[in-house]
């Protein structure tokens, strides 16, 4: 079983929500710091929003505001609220443990009218 699984990505209109989850499975996941990254098309894999085992969280500047990282430790998984989604946050979303190094396979987020 992989230990990072991610669910929730998919096609939304300009405007739209998804929640994105990772759940972790063989990790010690309630003392983890976990992060979302999202890569475009020809960019760069980019951190979008990160959480400590204590629940503090950072975003970057292009979706504070919009995305709110949680986690729910007693289901050993982590969620990206997306709202008010743009065009140009559509990218493949990866969930990441930061303690192991481990990443999920990747979830497609598509936003378009």
């Amino acid at each position: 079983q992989e230990p990072l699984v991610e669910s929730g990505g998919g096609w939304v209109e300009p405007g739209g929500s998804l929640r994105l989850s990772c759940e972790a499975s063989g990790i010690m996941f309630s003392r983890a710091r976990m992060g979302w990254y999202r890569q475009a098309p020809g960019k760069q894999r980019e951190l979008v929003a990160s959480i400590t085992s204590g629940g503090d969280s950072t975003y970057a500047d292009s979706v504070k505001g919009r995305f709110t990282i949680s986690r729910d430790n007693a289901k050993n998984t982590v969620y990206l609220q997306m709202n008010s989604l743009k065009p140009e946050d559509t990218a493949v979303y990866y969930c990441r443990c930061f303690a192991y190094d481990y990443w999920g396979q990747g979830t497609q987020v598509t936003v378009s009218s």
